[in-house]
């Protein structure tokens, strides 16, 4: 198993992306002005080619791994079941705002996907990739309509309108049709995508550090609370019942396990803030989360105890 030292050292930079953008923002002439400007390329066209890239990287083998697709979407319903719920806990709905909490159940179920590869492949290797593609693949399309519905219901247009008009929802059914298609990047276009697919991870992660406001998180620290205690202690503990209801084998469980921890998404900023909602407030929330998986993932992956985990 490796130790918490080796997630923390993968996930720093994110963090370190985050603070960039922070103090860019704040201390040179690249303001929030700027940074709009960086927030609507990431979302229009940065992120959907992201998300293209992800989808098509690996082909998806549904029929191969259904009980392990079957527990997939039993976490992502479970994951955002527990967020939506929050707003009807009966003592933590007094102390936070309707809208913040439309603005920030996404983050107590979305993932980032490009660490969730990188880490899979470090602990369970290729077999394990092609796994969380196909959870990539299955997941994202939900996850992304999850995450527009409670904003779309306290904005000012329709969850039909936002569905047609957000262009990550876009992206990933046009992934997905690819995928099952065949489709393959030819090697000669494959070094572009990843390319814009990695810058659009970089800006994204600095346009949330410029947009982050500590200042916010105070006022509704309850939902602070229960929406990252979700993301980073709920999901792993249901991630282990579930590969146990399922009977899952080492590596399938391994990779839910890992999936269940993952920080949450950095487009998780970038939709509320292009959606009118409190982006400075998820912009914590996504730094916080980054933070707290350095401690999840250790602790996601180490309550299958004995259990044999290949790694490279």
């Amino acid at each position: 198993m490796l130790s918490a030292v080796y997630y923390a050292q993968l996930l720093i930079p994110d963090f370190a992306l985050i603070a960039c953008g922070y103090l860019i923002c704040r201390f040179t002439k690249l303001d929030s002005t700027v940074w709009a400007q960086v927030n609507a390329l990431v979302y229009f066209f940065l992120f959907p080619v992201l998300l293209f890239q992800s989808i098509t990287r690996y082909p998806l083998d549904v029929a191969s791994a259904s009980q392990f697709i079957l527990a997939g979407l039993c976490l992502a319903l479970l994951g955002m079941a527990l967020a939506y719920s929050v707003a009807h806990w009966p003592v933590a709905k007094r102390y936070f705002d309707a809208r913040d909490h439309a603005a920030s159940a996404q983050v107590a179920f979305r993932f980032n996907s490009f660490i969730a590869l990188a880490i899979t492949q470090k602990v369970v290797g290729d077999q394990g990739l092609l796994l969380v593609a196909v959870l990539i693949g299955i997941c994202v399309p939900l996850y992304n309509i999850g995450a527009v519905w409670p904003m779309a219901r306290h904005g000012k247009k329709g969850l039909g309108r936002e569905l047609v008009e957000n262009p990550l929802i876009w992206a990933t059914v046009v992934a997905l049709l690819a995928n099952f298609s065949g489709f393959r990047m030819p090697d000669w276009l494959a070094p572009t995508f990843s390319r814009l697919g990695q810058t659009g991870l970089v800006l994204g992660l600095m346009a949330a550090g410029a947009g982050m406001q500590l200042s916010a998180l105070p006022r509704a620290k309850v939902l602070a609370v229960a929406m990252l205690g979700i993301k980073h202690v709920g999901l792993p503990v249901a991630a282990w019942l579930l590969a146990r209801l399922w009977g899952l084998d080492a590596t399938q469980a391994s990779v839910l396990l890992i999936f269940s921890a993952m920080p949450t998404a950095s487009s998780c900023y970038v939709l509320a803030a292009r959606m009118g909602f409190n982006g400075p407030y998820v912009a914590s929330l996504v730094t916080l989360s980054t933070v707290l998986a350095m401690f999840s993932l250790p602790f996601a992956l180490s309550v299958l105890g004995g259990l044999a985990v290949p790694t490279t």
